[in-house]
């Protein structure tokens, strides 16, 4: 098997079990699935987070009897491949999902590799599940893709005004220099300015490459910012903020949404280092008896591991796949499917519509509440923006 590829069969029975196994289950109808994202590099904690979430909902559809598609059965194999975070190895992969696999959906973890899907998606009538928050995925009218995440644009007004609030007007752009964090900055650098604010430097920096950044670091803290934006994977960013405090930075983060506060604690030995900043709540967080349900179900399988907004989020939007198949009878025609989006995401289940999405908007983005969360003390506390 090719290093760059990893099946993961969640549908089907072994051979040495067949001869127990009722002739009428094996009339069951298999359909794959894909995944294209980083599980490999810097960013690979980020891709399996998102290939997680989705292999838990495909595996609670299977275990409950499949899919009711049509007059058949059908559960469904996901097939995940990494991508390493390159965008034109994301277009091979799906590439080959549709011509290999015939998967009528990929989910793919990061907004460049969605952009090179984009350029053919619909051509092979595959639909695109985005786990991304980048506005331009799904504002440029692209018919087969959903938006599993909030735009990132919603967070951006709430930052700001805490972190002029709290600690005053200088801004250092120091985020990835993938296309994410790039989406990021360029949104946010105006919006800073245009409330009065000044930005002193601008060096993004490689988050997925290295794993010292020292030298960007000290080059940003000469700018004597009062805020710093930062972010791309979690770990690397845990760096960041681990270094910027050692070189004595005493200022606030802004932390853009791909990254996990809680992740981070593990790079920084805990929220302190994180004192000031304001960022995406932590799912840990999330005080709803459905989310705390859910995590304690997600820990039966993964003991040892928090889960996070990326598991969670494709959890419901694969979830929400399933749904749509039975909802349009079919299991194979991507545009019939992702007719039924919306209204597979009203009418799934409470238990399992954990984060309360409202449906898909008109631009194919779910319909999701962002939250919002502050450090100060070394606690985590939610942040009601707009206060």
């Amino acid at each position: 098997m090719s290093t760059t590829r990893r099946e993961i069969i969640l549908a089907g029975l072994a051979a040495t079990e067949l001869t127990l196994v009722p002739l009428a289950a094996l009339a069951q109808d298999v359909v794959k699935i894909g995944y294209s994202g980083p599980l490999s590099g810097g960013a690979a904690l980020y891709g399996k987070n998102v290939l997680d979430g989705q292999l838990m909902a495909v595996a609670e559809m299977n275990a409950a009897g499949g899919l009711k598609v049509g007059g058949h059965t059908v559960k469904l194999e996901v097939v995940a491949l990494d991508d390493q975070y390159n965008p034109s190895q994301t277009a091979i992969n799906v590439q080959r999902l549709v011509q290999q696999d015939k998967t009528p959906s990929v989910l793919i973890s990061h907004s460049g590799g969605v952009y090179a899907a984009q350029t053919r998606n619909q051509q092979q009538n595959v639909l695109i599940f985005a786990s991304s928050s980048v506005p331009e995925i799904t504002s440029k009218g692209n018919q087969l893709t959903i938006r599993t995440s909030p735009l990132f644009t919603s967070y951006i007004p709430g930052f700001i005004q805490y972190s002029m609030k709290t600690h005053g007007k200088r801004l250092a752009l120091a985020a990835g220099d993938h296309d994410y964090a790039k989406a990021w900055a360029k949104a946010f650098k105006p919006a800073w300015e245009k409330a009065g604010g000044e930005v002193v430097a601008d060096n993004p920096m490689s988050y997925n490459k290295s794993a010292d950044f020292y030298s960007g670091v000290s080059k940003v803290l000469a700018a004597k910012p009062d805020v710093i934006l930062i972010g791309g994977a979690s770990e690397p960013t845990g760096l960041v903020i681990k270094q910027a405090r050692e070189l004595g930075f005493g200022g606030g983060f802004v932390m853009i949404d791909q990254v996990k506060a809680e992740e981070v604690a593990k790079v920084t030995d805990g929220y302190a280092a994180m004192n000031g900043s304001i960022g995406i709540m932590p799912l840990i967080e999330i005080p709803t008896p459905k989310v705390k349900a859910w995590i304690a179900n997600y820990h039966k399988t993964h003991p040892d591991k928090t889960p996070t907004w990326d598991e969670a989020l494709n959890y419901v939007s694969q979830h929400a796949l399933g749904r749509a198949m039975e909802l349009a009878g079919t299991s194979s025609d991507a545009k019939s499917i992702r007719a039924k989006m919306d209204e597979a995401y009203k009418t799934l289940p409470a238990n399992t519509n954990i984060l309360d999405a409202k449906g898909v908007g008109a631009d194919g983005g779910v319909l999701q509440a962002p939250q919002v969360g502050v450090i100060n003390d070394g606690k985590m506390r939610p942040y009601q923006m707009g206060t």
